[in-house]
């Protein structure tokens, strides 16, 4: 396994991904490159679950608090990340893990995108303009490209506009710009993709007590020390583990109720994610965390730590882009 040169790990969250990728990360030299769209802002600590600066020790991470939450963030700066890992990782030898739960950021390495257009300051205007009324920038798309506009949800608010970008930019319609401009994939290098499998019920189990472990943390402080600073606006405070706080601040739950529905709405990502992974990606090899450990060689000495984690992997986003259809 230490020739692999780069590897992913998917899997539901709350499963171990990244328990599974540190300790790979730890006995091969490795760097971490992470593949979840809520531990990318940074002050979302226990919302995202992210890994501690001590659980993450020495090993080199990308994609982990980079940007503040109110700062927008899109896939084509994940691409970027991407590259400054990869670029590390080929200059000290060392193989690169990418482990996380956000499958259509993997989705878009794996296939590419095709580059937006630059804007002029009147096109930006125009768009600008246009996006000042949902209802009617929608209807304007279903006008100039019906068939790209019904493949939208009439609330994407984040893709109407890059569709406006493309047409405002560029004179034609997105669907037309995308024929002209086909998308490249970003990895070229083989990537075998690992997926952790776990038992629903076990599933539930892992997750109740990540919730838990998360309110112990300060759950409840960290989202108002985010509202305070941020407002609700921002994308990532719709998060999974945030907007439920949000509604126990409000008082339209319980404490106790609060609780449930964050375990709820995480069991249900957990189950899209299974989805949409299985769905999108040839996966080289499925198993539990503990065949899979066997598989990728992982030391007998970390299995304690993998077993007893219950699974860091983020567990608490809303698995958007923000939004995405994770």
């Amino acid at each position: 396994m230490k020739d692999l040169q780069q590897l992913c790990i998917i899997g539901p969250t709350a499963s171990g991904k990244s328990s599974l990728g540190l300790a790979y990360a730890h006995q091969h030299r490795g760097i971490i490159l992470s593949l979840d769209s809520l531990a990318l802002y940074q002050e979302i600590d226990i919302a995202s679950a992210k890994p501690t600066l001590e659980e993450r020790g020495m090993i080199p991470h990308f994609g982990i608090d980079v940007i503040a939450p109110d700062v927008p963030f899109d896939v084509t700066q994940f691409t970027a990340l991407y590259h400054l890992a990869r670029t590390a990782s080929l200059a000290t030898g060392s193989p690169l893990i990418i482990v996380g739960g956000t499958g259509f950021y993997l989705k878009m390495l794996l296939e590419g995108i095709s580059p937006l257009p630059p804007l002029s300051p009147d096109a930006k205007q125009r768009v600008a303009e246009s996006m000042n009324d949902l209802t009617s920038a929608y209807r304007y798309l279903r006008s100039i490209d019906p068939d790209y506009a019904q493949a939208l949800e009439s609330s994407d608010r984040y893709r109407i506009e890059k569709a406006l970008d493309i047409f405002f930019g560029t004179g034609m319609p997105p669907t037309e710009y995308f024929r002209a401009y086909p998308p490249q994939p970003v990895i070229a290098d083989p990537l075998p993709i690992y997926e952790i499998t776990v038992e629903r019920p076990v599933l539930r189990q892992r997750i109740v007590r990540r919730t838990d472990g998360m309110i112990t943390a300060g759950l409840i402080d960290e989202v108002c020390g985010l509202e305070r600073r941020y407002t609700r606006a921002p994308n990532a405070m719709k998060a999974i583990g945030i907007k439920e706080v949000l509604e126990y601040l409000d008082g339209y739950c319980v404490r106790e109720e609060m609780r449930e529905k964050i375990i709820t709405n995480t069991a249900r990502l957990a189950k899209r994610q299974v989805t949409f992974n299985r769905s999108q990606f040839h996966i080289t090899r499925q198993g539990t965390l503990e065949e899979l450990e066997r598989e990728l060689g992982i030391r007998s000495e970390l299995d304690g730590k993998l077993s007893n984690s219950g699974g860091r992997a983020s567990a608490l986003h809303n698995g958007t882009e923000v939004p995405t259809p994770d």
